[in-house]
């Protein structure tokens, strides 16, 4: 009788680990594959709810440069308000002296 080239327990122990693989290994990969992509798919619901937001933000900050021109026109506004006040109280001024 010949010698088997490998012994049986050397084949239990491979039997055992295939099934292990199958029965642990797979199962547990695809749960954490299908975890990965739900959370892959939250993320990028986020991401579009953040982009929406954002964009909302761009379109509400956008006048911002043209208030630093109001600003600008209304600081000389005051000063060229102050002229014509100065102004008008002389020609009232004047014009109260004339009715007396």
């Amino acid at each position: 009788m010949t010698e088997p080239l490998m012994p049986p327990a050397l084949y239990v122990i491979w039997w055992v680990g295939l099934i292990v693989t199958l029965v642990v290994f797979v199962p547990l990969s695809v749960y954490l594959l299908h975890r990965t992509f739900m959370a892959s798919r939250s993320i990028r619901r986020y991401a579009d709810e953040a982009l929406t937001a954002a964009a909302g933000i761009a379109g509400n900050t956008k006048y911002i440069p043209a208030l630093d021109s109001t600003i600008a026109v209304g600081s000389a506004m005051v000063g060229v308000a102050g002229h014509i006040s100065a102004k008008l109280d002389t020609a009232a001024t004047v014009l109260a002296q004339r009715t007396e």
